[in-house]
């Protein structure tokens, strides 16, 4: 498929499969980093086993608690009914790639942000079904708290009752978007996709989304709070 005039595209975006001109990243291609050394003191572990990295990011019953932002009140998650792999969590960093990239791996249903001293933080996402997904690197280029979803004109198509939504539905509990969205860009240009969160969090870890990357909105403002300041993030998408 060749590069679509993405100017020209509704700005709702997650809803299309795109070829946005991005190289396709081969995992052979990542090169392999050293093991990094223990796990630093502050990290509170609760280890699945000597295979499972590091260890959460804190106890699971309070990372994904409920908690009030921007004046919506984020409902608990039950962590339990997830995956242990889709918990938040320090591990090894796997990528190579430089501190600050975002790294989504499609295949793994993981998103990692790549920290110092080899290693990164793991989450776990959902993906885009089969003719959504696409893979390569951009940027960051802004982010955005509650933000308006607008569902483009083909998805009105397919399903009229979101025609309701054509100028954009505003940022709350219910909006596919969730909590946080990071709008990824090519060349200056919009690509539509987004990483974003999703009242949905039963469907990470599967193939559910139309191209997007979706997380648990707990983890997706934890994701916010870590790059919102540092300009144009990298990100690398390996299929």
């Amino acid at each position: 498929m060749a590069l679509l005039g993405l100017g020209a595209l509704a700005l709702g975006g997650c809803s299309r499969s795109i070829d946005i001109g991005l190289p396709t990243v081969s995992r052979a291609a990542v090169p392999a980093r050293p093991a990094a050394p223990a796990a630093p003191a502050k990290v509170e572990t609760a280890s699945l086993g000597p295979a499972a990295g590091y260890g959460y990011l804190g106890r699971p019953e309070l990372m994904y608690s409920s908690f009030t932002d921007s004046g919506f009140t984020l409902p608990a998650i039950p962590a339990g009914e997830l995956k242990p792999k889709h918990l938040r969590r320090l591990v090894v960093d796997p990528t190579g790639e430089k501190p600050g990239t975002i790294v989504v791996h499609l295949r793994e249903r993981h998103l990692y942000l790549v920290q110092e001293n080899g290693d990164a933080i793991r989450y776990g996402v959902g993906i885009g079904k089969d003719g959504f997904v696409w893979s390569g690197r951009a940027v960051v280029d802004h982010t955005r708290k509650w933000p308006t979803w607008t569902p483009p004109s083909e998805m009105i198509e397919r399903k009229p009752s979101l025609k309701k939504y054509a100028g954009g539905q505003p940022g709350g509990l219910d909006n596919p978007l969730g909590a946080r969205a990071l709008y990824i860009y090519k060349d200056g240009r919009d690509t539509l996709f987004r990483i974003h969160g999703t009242p949905e969090w039963r469907s990470i870890g599967k193939a559910a989304s139309s191209g997007c990357v979706r997380m648990i909105n707990q983890d997706v403002i934890d994701l916010y709070d870590r790059v919102k300041d540092k300009g144009k993030t990298p990100i690398v998408v390996v299929a």
